[in-house]
């Protein structure tokens, strides 16, 4: 499965870092810190290397945003840069402009905009990890994890189990054994408790082929079975100790659904 968008939030007003943060998580993303200052985000970077680093341009300090960015540059760590601003000045954005962020978020920040914003990272991001992966591997198929790759149209769809044609055979799959399936762009995973198979259709297709009473997308990427679920959390279910993100909207259907389970 593919692990999770992570993002780093480098932000001195902390009430503010805070919110961003909590958005984040139930947006689904994993934010692996908050940090007030130059010297400690450049430690965290280096140490937990995340995909994002959402980067306050006008930090308290000897170091600011910028120069954070143009450490990140000089170091060559893959992160995607998004400035924090309130500064709107033409030489604070000139100088921010040259180490080649993806987007400036204005303050005050709106959750819309910050939402967008983030999700239009994260197709760059999978964009370009999927790019290398083509490069690394230019005469194997694509594939996620370690399951075996298929595939699935109308015709497989039993009451009961589906049927996925991999190779030249077909293997099947009780429906009751899906624990949970996640999306990746044009794919999609199915995860037993046995053994995982990659499919080379989009999730909403195998979601319209499935009991919605059993089956729910609490996540963008993410259809679970709802009798399969150990814990809830806020932000997270828990299957087995596969912790899976869990979206705020979808929070209060989803116990609804399983008081009806």
């Amino acid at each position: 499965m593919r692990n999770p968008i992570t993002v780093l939030v480098v932000e001195d007003e902390m009430i503010i870092a805070a919110k961003i943060s909590l958005r984040l998580t139930n947006l689904g993303y994993e934010v692996t810190g908050i940090v007030p200052r130059g010297e400690e985000a450049l430690l965290h970077i280096e140490q937990n290397a995340p995909d994002i680093v959402l980067l306050d341009i006008n930090l308290k300090g000897s170091i600011d945003g910028i120069d954070i960015a143009t450490q990140i540059i000089e170091n060559k760590w893959q992160c995607v840069i998004i400035y924090l601003t309130a500064n709107n000045d033409e030489a604070t954005f000139n100088r921010a402009k040259a180490t080649r962020p993806f987007a400036f978020l204005s303050k005050p920040i709106k959750p819309i905009d910050l939402q967008r914003t983030i999700e239009l990272t994260e197709e760059r991001i999978l964009k370009q990890r999927e790019i290398e992966n083509a490069e690394e591997n230019p005469k194997q198929e694509s594939k996620i994890g370690e399951g075996m790759q298929g595939h699935i149209d109308d015709g497989n769809f039993l009451t009961d189990r589906i049927f996925v044609k991999v190779k030249q055979k077909m293997v099947k799959i009780f429906v009751s054994d899906i624990l949970y399936i996640s999306a990746d762009r044009s794919y999609c995973q199915i995860f037993t408790k046995q053994e995982t198979h990659l499919l080379s259709v989009p999730l909403k297709n195998v979601e319209d082929k499935l009991s919605k009473s059993q089956f729910m997308r609490i996540h963008r990427s993410y259809l679970v079975n709802i009798k399969a679920i150990d814990e809830i959390t806020d932000t997270h279910v828990f299957i087995g100790k596969q912790a899976i993100p869990l979206n705020a909207n979808a929070k209060e259907d989803l116990f609804k659904r399983l008081k009806r389970v």
